[in-house]
């Protein structure tokens, strides 16, 4: 009869940092939600309406390097942002293979009610801003690591 071990501390659920990343992303995502309601806007939604709250007008292919998402997922997003009259999605003249999305008057005029998120964010997290910063920070450093920029001039 074969003994049994207790596993080594590297296999344990506490000790994973992936689960530690998932279970905080999730947290995270679930005091958002409550702030979001109100605007009709679920977490990946905002994502995409802050994006272009910052540069209106850019491709669904800029739009998905932006926020590291495939058209895939991407397109029932925007359909679903489109049919609540935030954005509307036109093939580019210049270039018929290229979507364009653009804010519509009620798109841009959400984000005043939005504006208030960040804060409201800082607060519930119960961190200063300089840990934030810093967390934040420390995030998209490990991201540079797993997805490092291709060099400039190099195909993508």
């Amino acid at each position: 009869m074969k003994s049994r071990t207790a596993p080594p501390n590297h296999m344990l659920l506490d000790e994973q940092f992936c689960f530690a990343l998932y279970a905080a992303s999730r947290s995270v995502t679930g005091i958002y939600r409550p702030l979001l309601e109100p605007l009709g806007l679920t977490y990946p939604q905002y994502l995409v309406m802050l994006v272009l709250w910052e540069r209106d007008g850019i491709t669904v292919r800029e739009l998905g390097r932006r926020l590291m998402l495939d058209s895939g997922t991407l397109t029932p997003l925007l359909k679903r942002l489109q049919q609540a009259g935030l954005l509307q999605r036109q093939r580019r003249h210049s270039d018929e293979r290229e979507v364009q999305i653009d804010l519509t008057a009620a798109g841009r005029e959400l984000r005043r009610h939005a504006e208030n998120i960040p804060a409201c964010m800082l607060e519930r997290l119960c961190l200063d801003l300089p840990e934030l910063k810093q967390l934040r920070d420390d995030l998209r450093q490990l991201v540079a690591r797993i997805h490092p920029s291709p060099v400039e001039g190099e195909a993508t």
